[in-house]
């Protein structure tokens, strides 16, 4: 089990973590909610739980709850530019369909 970052969105966390001056990595992790169900959660991590999953990709520790792992396992984080909209891209290999609006997925 792992998931995964593009060199873009390695860069965009490390100046994150750079400018906040804190913080061990980015937690990835998901949520019930939205038309779909499930809708991921990027935060940052100061402190570990017990029942997190560490992932270190191009020197970013990605954190992952246990109960997360199961729905993103295989996902690779991307960061994106288009035109002047940019914001975190997850490429997951489990999602088999995402709500209209784009903001939640089932697997």
């Amino acid at each position: 089990m792992a998931i995964s970052m593009t060199t873009a969105a390695a860069e965009r966390v490390r100046h994150f973590l750079d400018n906040r001056g804190k913080g061990l990595g980015l937690r990835v992790g998901v949520k019930t909610t939205g038309c779909s169900g499930l809708a991921y959660v990027l935060e940052f991590v100061d402190d570990l739980n017990q029942d997190d999953e560490v992932f270190e990709d191009q020197g970013v520790k990605l954190i992952v709850d246990g109960k997360s792992l199961i729905y993103i396992d295989g996902t690779e984080l991307d960061f994106t530019r288009e035109g002047l909209n940019e914001g975190f891209k997850f490429n997951n290999p489990n999602v088999n369909g995402e709500c209209g609006c784009g903001e939640s997925f089932t697997v």
